[in-house]
């Protein structure tokens, strides 16, 4: 019963007391114990029933079962029918089985892990799952976080910790966490002991950005935030040990409420053939009724005349119970028409795709040595009608590596390579890369092809000295020399990492820091320079600077950010320069690139001086201190001079442009969701191809309100559908206007794409404003949305998946994914950098994304093609060999591949069909049943009319019922030979081993049962000896055989090669085509990424917070015993207050909801299109 109170009562807010376990139990909080599996040992068996009996068909044979239980009506033992049910039922529980174990395996492998608790004044270890709400945990260096914890005290100086959030956001760049100062000294066990702080704060959410609460203790009350949260699934990273009070346990932490439960999924086919088997059963009670009104006829005008030869059993005393008896037999008899082997036949079918894809060597990836793996058998029919593909970023598209490419110095682009004719040559694996082992202090992983900029650099060339000496100072990095030379640099971001690295190549190393100085090493020579300030970046300045004084006292500001940005800010005599820059800007933003402009600036001493006091004021005012902070930024940030341009490469993983080109040519539309920040999902965007400058419109909605979205979304939608004009009506008219919008999905030719950010998107999602999102999305030919949490991107399809009835795909590789890895129709994970929890939630999994256009196009559609022929086929054989019991119940007294994958991948178009759910419908189900129904129906008549005229060699007539029976059972077993024989479009040895096998077996047993030697041994069961023997001894009985052969065959295959020849399908054209050229051998697709030519637009993408650059100068991220021993000049007066405002400023991570610089501009930027924001 402590069960049902827990999850009835609704929590309003927490109380959690620290170091007090019996008072935090009285409120029942959850254990840290987690559960992603379905089952256990007790529920297994009624909730594993109870989802096969969703299948109409499995309690249609219940029924059937007790039917045949009656002796009665029962013409047919019980037994042919609880076996195949049995075997069923059992091979599905035991796949369900064997899928949930792993589920187990994964829960109890994370439950099992340990974690030192502080319990009755010692560190103990105990396992996950034995963590309560209100007990104290010790985390270790990169070690994940157990719960939801308040960090109370760290090894860093004033309590600081640094984690890594890709579990949540996807975000690999280091965050900052903090604990109160009022706890940030509890780092003795004794004090931790004696802490009896207690919590009250916001109940179990889903918001990893927000926490709110506050700290009762010593009679003081401190506020809480998200930053001084740390939250399961992070990772404690350049932090040697924390402590941590349990807030959120288990099921209630925010990482557990971010995932989506485990649902029962099946496909379309499946829940089609639910309606086709309620239609058959419908069928079959009109053939009873039919039949029974027969019997009714026939024993009250005939049958009594025979009632001396066939009399009626002792219940038997009317013809209307005779005829209703004769009803519930025939149901029995015609059960086969929904045969159980139907469902036998489809598992296996499906057991046999899934072993094809996890065998495919294709989809093997060697470099890690993953294969493919099919984690369900239930699904891949489904993987050849998929409509919509959900994707994450970081390590799905990406692999989450930042490479310095290429760069503009001075008016001269750096990293590509020509040959003897000045033509640029493609950079291979094969390219020799440049020699750096003229500086000791390199880092050997570091590849660059250009070795003209080595030559400048050895040449001290003055620019390029300049360009690295930029690179090395302004920048936010922790460098850790572990050894002599052996540099780490911890980055805030991979951006920074790439660059200071680019820079530590080139001869200017960053070899060390303190609050006050920069240490570099430069072509060999220790140079100190002062740190004299640091114009932190945020998302509205789009860059940051440094001001130094290098060792000739000369005072200097270097800056870098986004193109637009700075050369706003440039001297007018750069001007020349800068038209050169932006030109080669724009060559770098066409190769999807991500880009940072370069600059620096001499200032007068008696200037920085004055600017130094204002500045020193603004740190300390209380009221506006941002604004006026950033207005001294302005004012110190111009008539900068321009150094250059930097071009770094997010690095896509193979094939990923070529993959998307091909998936979009099936009609599969992909939308990316990311945590990442909007430029840099745009960025990504352009490199994949997603996003062309030469699209007609790139909408951006990034708004806050209900009101701005809805107004950014209706006006995107007006502008793709030309309804320009606003209806004086009001909103009425519009959704009126807008309900055909189906029709113009059809009709749009131009493209448009819709990047939105997740606070945009929250709002958008609320129940007024999901239709038109959705509709707008569907108008797009390319949907990005950033800053999305795991839940939004569940809700985003579940959106798709109730509005546009299609089959959704979503993949991704970590566990901010598996929420709607879960939730989408076909879950596919990504083996990658960030764990294996997307891969355990998954259905489908492998190494790379380029593998997803194999899965689909190939397996999927193959998996569709088959299944499709399959069922077909096998109702057509079914209505043809069951109902020739209903044509013989009028005269016995109502007695009861197609092409091969290299083409596949070739014609992306070939998927289209299953989209369109064209190979098995409830057309096609029709026609199959019409086919059987006069297949039946010949199968019948023809022998019945030949053997009222034939005669045996003897003289004798056929009159016996067997040798009737023997040649119908020939004739149907011979038909379906040569009509599935006919619907072959590859012949193997399989083919043939099955298909005349299957022959074989038939006239083996046939011959069998109706032999000496089995009448010997069941005489009361196969009394008829020799009839099959007799009967196949007649040449006339073979005439009619070849006679109804043809007759049921010869007409279908007349609409088949008609069909083909006149009007062929686009698999007809192909495999046509496939057959001239198959002397050639298979070609592989060459889909080249196109290089696409650039409009003047920033490539600017910047993976930076805010505050990092505050930390430094405060030293409050530095440990003092750590620092090099590098004399330095003394510190300016201002630089004990600089940063006051550190640890109040929260870590805002936000999207950019502007393009422009700021000042007046800003006002205007709502009323400015998406595509001027874009092209800014």
């Amino acid at each position: 019963m402590a069960f049902w109170r827990r999850n009835s009562h609704v929590e309003k807010e927490r109380h959690v007391k620290a170091n007090a376990r019996d008072y935090n139990d009285k409120f029942s909080y959850a254990d840290n114990h987690i559960k992603t599996s379905k089952y256990n040992v007790f529920t297994f068996l009624p909730i594993n029933l109870f989802e096969q009996f969703q299948r109409v068909a499995n309690a249609y044979f219940v029924v059937l079962l007790i039917l045949q239980i009656i002796p009665e009506i029962s013409s047919l033992s019980w037994f042919t029918t609880i076996v195949p049910l049995v075997l069923v039922l059992a091979i599905t529980a035991v796949k369900d089985a064997t899928d949930d174990y792993f589920r187990h395996k994964s829960d109890q492998q994370v439950n099992n892990r340990q974690s030192q608790v502080l319990i009755r004044g010692s560190l103990q270890n105990e396992k996950w799952m034995n963590v309560r709400v209100g007990d104290i945990i010790k985390l270790e260096n990169n070690q994940f976080v157990a719960a939801d914890i308040l960090l109370l005290c760290s090894s860093e100086p004033y309590g600081l910790c640094y984690i890594e959030t890709a579990d949540l956001d996807g975000e690999t760049n280091l965050k900052v966490r903090q604990a109160l100062t009022i706890t940030s000294d509890l780092g003795d066990i004794t004090k931790l002991m004696d802490f009896d702080g207690e919590v009250i704060c916001e109940p179990p959410n889903n918001k990893l950005d927000k926490f709110t609460g506050t700290l009762f203790w010593r009679d003081n009350k401190y506020p809480l935030d998200n930053e001084k949260m740390l939250l399961r699934g992070c990772v404690l990273r350049n932090t040697e040990w924390c402590f941590g009070l349990v807030i959120f346990a288990g099921l209630q932490t925010k990482l557990m409420q971010n995932c989506g439960k485990t649902s029962f999924k099946r496909t379309s086919i499946d829940k089609l053939m639910n309606t086709l088997v309620l239609w058959i059963f419908a069928f079959l009670i009109c053939m009873g009724v039919i039949l029974a009104i027969g019997n009714t006829i026939w024993e009250s005008q005939i049958g009594r005349n025979f009632q001396v030869f066939l009399p009626w059993n002792e219940f038997q005393r009317s013809a209307v119970f005779s005829g209703f008896l004769t009803f519930w037999s025939y149901i029995i008899i015609l059960n086969t028409v929904v045969p159980i082997s139907l469902y036998v036949s489809v598992e296996v079918l499906r057991l046999g795709h899934s072993y094809f894809i996890n065998w495919d060597r294709k989809m093997y990836y060697s470099q890690t040595d993953t294969a493919a793996e099919a984690r369900t058998t239930t699904l891949n029919e489904e993987l050849g009608q998929v409509e919509f593909i959900f994707s994450d970023k970081t390590g799905t598209l990406t692999q989450n590596i930042m490479v310095f490419s290429k760069c503009s110095i001075n008016g001269k682009t750096f990293g590509d390579i020509y040959n003897e004719y000045d033509q640029k040559v493609e950079i291979t694996e094969k390219t020799a890369c440049v020699d750096f082992s003229f500086n000791p202090l390199c880092d050997r992983r570091f590849k660059f092809y250009d070795s003209n900029l080595v030559e400048a650099i050895k040449l001290e060339d003055l620019a390029v000295q300049e360009f690295f000496r930029l690179l090395a100072l302004c920048h936010t990095v922790m460098p850790e020399e572990k050894s002599e030379g052996n540099l780490v640099y911890q980055a805030q971001s991979p951006d920074e990492g790439a660059l200071v690295t680019a820079a530590r190549n080139f001869g200017f190393v960053f070899r060390a820091r303190t609050p006050e100085t920069i240490t570099l090493c430069e072509m060999g020579r220790a140079v100190t320079y002062q740190l004299l300030a640091i114009l932190d970046f945020n998302n509205v300045r789009k860059r940051m600077s440094v001001i130094v004084r290098n060792p000739e006292g000369q005072i200097k500001l270097y800056s870098k950010g986004a193109d637009t940005i700075i050369f706003d800010r440039l001297d007018p005599s750069n001007e020349d320069l800068m038209y050169t820059t932006s030109e080669h800007l724009n060559e770098f933003a066409g190769e999807g690139l991500r880009t940072l402009a370069l600059a620096y600036k001499d200032l007068d001493e008696d200037d920085f001086d004055v600017w130094m006091k204002k500045l020193l004021f603004a740190s300390t005012v209380i009221e506006n201190r941002e604004e006026q902070l950033a207005v001294l930024y302005e004012e110190i940030e111009q008539g900068l001079k321009l150094l250059g341009a930097t071009a770094i490469e997010d690095k896509l993983q193979e094939g990923v442009p070529e993959t998307i080109a091909c998936l979009s040519l099936a009609d599969i539309k992909i939308w990316v969701l990311t945590g990442d920040k909007l430029e840099t999902a745009m960025n990504i965007g352009y490199s994949c191809n997603m996003l062309r400058d030469d699209m007609n419109e790139v909408f951006v909605i990034s708004s806050h309100t209900v009101q701005e979205v809805q107004q950014q979304l209706r006006s995107a939608k007006e502008h793709i559908l030309g309804l320009s004009r606003v209806s004086s009506t009001g909103d009425v008219e519009k959704t009126n206007m807008f309900a055909v919008d189906s029709v113009f999905e059809e009709t749009i030719i131009a493209e448009y794409a819709l990047v939105i950010n997740g606070h945009s998107l929250a709002h958008a999602l609320e129940p007024q404003l999901e239709h038109v999102l959705l509709d707008l999305a569907c108008l797009c030919k390319t949907v990005i949305c950033c800053r999305v949490t795991p839940l939004q991107k569940a809700q985003v399809v579940e959106l798709v998946k109730r509005h546009k009835g299609a089959v959704t795909l979503a993949i991704g590789d970590g566990a901010n994914d598996v929420s709607m890895i879960k939730t989408a129709h076909i879950g596919v994970g990504i083996s990658g950098q960030e764990g294996m929890q997307a891969v355990l939630a998954s259905d489908y999994s492998f190494a790379q994304f380029r593998y997803l256009q194999r899965l689909l196009l190939v397996h999927g559609r193959w998996s569709y093609f088959r299944m499709c022929n399959f069922l077909c086929y096998f109702f057509y054989k079914n209505f043809a060999f069951t109902l020739v019991h209903f044509w013989y119940g009028f005269f016995c007294g109502f007695s009861a591949q197609d092409v091969n994958d290299q083409n596949s991948l070739r014609y992306p178009c070939l998927y289209k069909p299953g989209q369109q759910n064209l190979l098995f419908n409830k057309r096609q189900f029709f026609l199959c049943t019409l086919q059987g129904i006069g297949t039946s129906f010949l199968l019948f008549f023809i022998p019945y009319g030949a053997f009222s005229v034939m005669v045996k060699e003897d003289g004798s007539h056929f009159s016996d019922q067997q040798t009737f029976a023997v040649t119908i059972a020939t004739s149907l077993v011979i038909v379906v030979s040569v009509q599935i024989g006919l619907d072959k479009h590859y012949w193997t040895a399989v083919n043939h081993l099955f298909i005349w096998g299957s022959l074989t077996v038939y006239f083996a047993i046939l011959f069998a049962m109706q032999s000496n030697g089995i009448f010997g041994i069941f005489p009361s069961n196969f009394p008829f000896i020799g009839t099959a023997r007799n009967c196949l001894s007649e040449k006339s009985v073979w005439l009619v055989i070849l006679l109804t052969t043809v007759v049921c065959v010869v007409p279908g295959l007349v609409v088949s090669f008609l069909r083909a020849d006149l009007f062929p399908t686009l698999t007809d054209k192909v495999r046509h085509l496939q057959q001239l050229r198959k002397r050639e051998g298979p070609q592989e697709q060459n889909l080249r990424r196109v290089r696409r030519t650039s409009s003047r637009r920033s490539a600017y993408a910047f993976s930076h917070q805010q505050g990092f650059g505050e930390l430094i100068t405060s030293g409050k991220n530095m440990r003092m015993n750590t620092v090099p021993s590098v004399s330095s000049p003394g510190r300016t007066p201002h630089s004990s207050t600089w940063i006051e405002n550190v640890l109040k400023r929260k870590n805002e991570v936000s999207c950019a909801n502007d393009e422009s610089t700021g000042g007046p501009e800003n006002s205007d930027i709502a009323k400015q299109t998406p595509k001027q924001q874009h092209t800014d």
